[in-house]
């Protein structure tokens, strides 16, 4: 296992704990709206916002805050316009970041990523300088039960078109091609198997080894300084810190 997927299921788990719930609710609004003003609000005809209307359900977000996102986004509701934007980076020790935001002023929000990555031993990259470094995948994460087998999961999650699945120690890690998630997923609770969450990631295809309890610690604290951002959707490393490592950051 390596230690950044082990800071992605430690992430998810406090995640599933924050108090701030609404602050996280903020955050999957702003990709229901955003996938439905740039796909429209058709569930069936639009993957995208299925798979964000997914999301905002697997986080409890009420189906009326739901609903008015979309509307929002189709223009049927008056409301702030959020715009994409993707920022690059690097870390200290080299390690190559991707920040992908939601923001009604991109200036602000491109003024303020950078003062996070300078005031933290990181620096700004250009536009594809680390992108390159990472593949878009879906990844559905399936909790561990004695009665589902790997060979079991593999199966069922192949058929659907997954690639992988990896054994996270309390859970499997299923990967899909980016078109595949939704048809994985609804294989995998079909069979009855519960499913902790379903999103598009960006998996890192080379990492860069971190072995010291001091390095690790300002990674990760400039990614959680990121990560803690109200514009800021989701951010994505390619560092790989072994769990002995990880055991010591996480005390």
């Amino acid at each position: 296992m390596s230690g950044h997927s082990k800071w992605a299921t430690t992430k998810h788990k406090k995640g599933a704990l924050d108090k701030a719930r609404g602050k996280l609710f903020a955050k999957i609004i702003r990709q229901v709206e955003v996938a439905a003003r740039e796909g429209g609000g058709d569930l069936d005809g639009n993957p995208t916002l299925r798979t964000m209307f997914q999301k905002a359900r697997d986080a409890s977000v009420p189906m009326d805050t739901i609903e008015r996102a979309i509307k929002r986004g189709t223009g049927e509701l008056e409301g702030v316009r959020y715009e994409a934007a993707i920022y690059e980076g690097y870390a200290p020790c080299g390690v190559a970041v991707i920040v992908e935001v939601l923001t009604d002023n991109r200036n602000r929000t491109g003024a303020d990523i950078r003062a996070i990555f300078t005031k933290n031993g990181g620096s700004m990259a250009e536009p594809g300088a680390v992108a390159w470094q990472f593949e878009r995948k879906g990844d559905v994460m399936v909790p561990h039960d004695p009665k589902l087998t790997e060979d079991d999961l593999t199966l069922a999650a192949a058929d659907a078109g997954a690639e992988d699945v990896r054994d996270m120690g309390d859970s499997w890690e299923v990967v899909t091609p980016p078109s595949e998630l939704a048809s994985v997923r609804s294989a995998i609770e079909a069979n009855g198997w519960p499913v902790a969450s379903a999103e598009l990631t960006m998996q890192p295809t080379q990492s860069v080894p971190i072995d010291s309890e001091s390095d690790a610690r300002r990674i990760l604290r400039l990614i959680d300084l990121l990560d803690e951002h109200d514009d800021v959707q989701n951010v994505w490393a390619n560092f790989d810190i072994p769990d002995s490592v990880m055991d010591l950051v996480e005390v």
